[in-house]
């Protein structure tokens, strides 16, 4: 039955994807007359791109290899691309159907030659665009808060915390990437260092071939390295990747509390989208939080930015997530606002402090428009 719905999910999405797909070629192809050589150029380069990503996730099933990393990386290039190449034609269509209703557009711009230079103009802006949102993609900063926590902890004064979520490790989260992500993570000398979910990208092939787990063991900090799953790891099968990251080093923490020293506790749970790729339930903050000793700080981990108010009201003094991107590529962020109460960045609720990344990897293209991967140092002082 699971398989019937990925098969139904995944065709919807095709459909979708080529449908769009075939709507951006009727615009495209416009620009180049019949029998000519760019036009036939124009419909292989077309064809292959859209195709790429699709054959490149089903060549790593059966046979990862070099060419399935190039189809990644070009299908993926290409998914970045395309939505922009969908924006910029909707956009033009609505101007042309205002035109056709109220014309004011001079009779130049139905040539053939302005054709030609809206196409090249038109995949100019992309190709920059495209470019510069994968610069800014490989350039992770460090974002720092200094936040109090009106608790008294015997023997410790403040806590400083290396935080990185939705790292999504995989074919283009590779081994340079990954040693980029420790190292800032290390650079920081934490007292501890905590992941936000997400931190394999579905498929442990990739990370396997890699070998990305020697650079996860090479993350440092004298309280631990301690991670939750996210939607990711149970799309691509939770238990296999727990695994592997637990015997690299990282403690994984699901849906249950760890008293640290004796001080404070690191609660962790669950992702949200467990049930629906794994079966089962996963704990109600309630249920995760018995036994906690709320007169001592709580900082519980949850990879999607949900139940805000429920956590106040458990007595989580910061609560930590990931999974939004901030949509990753400008405009979807104003999507993801509408959807999280915190999309992207810090929020006091009563005495809990709230900070959502928007992940120093990525998921699907290496791109990031509108806002900067990170690293979040945090400073937690603790003032009884």
């Amino acid at each position: 039955m699971r398989n019937i719905q990925f098969l139904i999910f995944f065709g919807i999405v095709f459909a979708i994807f080529f449908s769009l797909s075939w709507y951006i070629y009727t615009r495209g192809i416009m620009a180049f007359p019949k029998g000519t050589s760019g036009r036939m150029w124009f419909n292989t380069v077309f064809i292959f791109l859209s195709l790429s990503y699709s054959a490149a996730r089903f060549l790593e099933r059966i046979w990862i290899s070099s060419l399935s990393d190039v189809l990644t990386w070009i299908g993926s290039f290409w998914l970045a691309a395309f939505f922009y190449f969908l924006l910029i034609v909707i956009a033009i269509d609505l101007v042309r159907l205002v035109n056709y209703i109220f014309p004011f557009l001079p009779e130049y711009t139905s040539s053939l030659a302005f054709k030609k230079q809206l196409f090249t103009g038109v995949a100019s802006l992309v190709g920059v665009v495209i470019l510069a949102g994968y610069i800014n993609s490989i350039s992770p900063r460090v974002k720092k808060l200094d936040l109090v926590v009106n608790k008294k902890v015997e023997g410790l004064k403040e806590l400083n915390i290396a935080f990185a979520s939705d790292i999504h490790l995989g074919t283009l989260i590779g081994p340079r990437r990954t040693n980029q992500i420790v190292n800032k993570l290390n650079s920081l000398n934490a007292d501890i260092i905590l992941l936000g979910g997400d931190i394999v990208d579905e498929d442990l092939a990739p990370v396997i071939r890699n070998n990305l787990g020697d650079s996860l063991k090479k993350l440092h900090a004298p309280l631990g390295v301690y991670g939750i799953t996210g939607n990711h790891e149970y799309i691509g099968g939770a238990e296999p990747a727990v695994k592997y990251l637990t015997e690299n080093g990282i403690t994984m923490i699901r849906d249950t509390s760890k008293l640290i020293n004796g001080q404070f506790y690191i609660v962790g749970r669950e992702d949200r989208d467990r049930p629906r790729f794994a079966g089962g339930g996963r704990k109600a903050i309630a249920e995760v939080m018995m036994g906690v000793d709320t007169s001592k700080p709580v900082i519980l981990l949850d990879h999607q930015p949900f139940e805000l108010d429920e956590k106040q009201k458990q007595g989580v003094d910061l609560t930590m997530s990931g999974h939004t991107h901030h949509g990753q590529m400008w405009p979807l962020n104003y999507i993801t606002n509408a959807i999280f109460e915190v999309s992207w960045g810090y929020k006091q609720k009563g005495d809990t402090h709230v900070y959502v990344s928007c992940g120093v990897g990525g998921w699907g293209p290496p791109v990031r428009i509108g806002n900067r991967p990170e690293v979040i140092h945090i400073r937690l002082r603790f003032e009884g």
